[in-house]
């Protein structure tokens, strides 16, 4: 079983017990989170619809914070001698996945 949740502006697929990093949560760590679920897969079933989705919940324990690779960037206007170099590196929110659970009342 599987579940594509929603973080940040990124989707992302998950399964239990593994860990995923996504944008800056407000959380501090071994704080319990709950993740937006946009399409659960169990086997051959495909939960994907607003209404099929009511009791599904994806629940994460807060691992600490990691930061991506780094990024350069250069801007320039021609004949000017007007150039700017800057860099950046995204900040994540590592999150282990606990639990996928489907709901008492699962649609078939």
């Amino acid at each position: 079983m599987y579940a594509v949740i929603g973080a940040g502006s990124n989707q992302k697929r998950v399964t239990e017990g593994q860990r995923v990093e996504v944008d800056v949560l407000d959380a501090a760590e071994g704080d319990e989170v709950s993740l937006p679920v946009k399409m659960l897969v169990d086997g051959d079933t495909v939960l994907a619809t607003s209404d099929q989705l009511d009791g599904v919940t994806v629940t994460g324990t807060v691992v600490g914070r990691a930061r991506g690779p780094k990024i350069n960037g250069f801007t320039y206007k021609r004949r000017t001698n007007q150039r700017r170099r800057f860099g950046h590196r995204q900040t994540y929110t590592v999150v282990e996945i606990t639990k996928i659970a489907t709901g008492a009342s699962r649609p078939t």
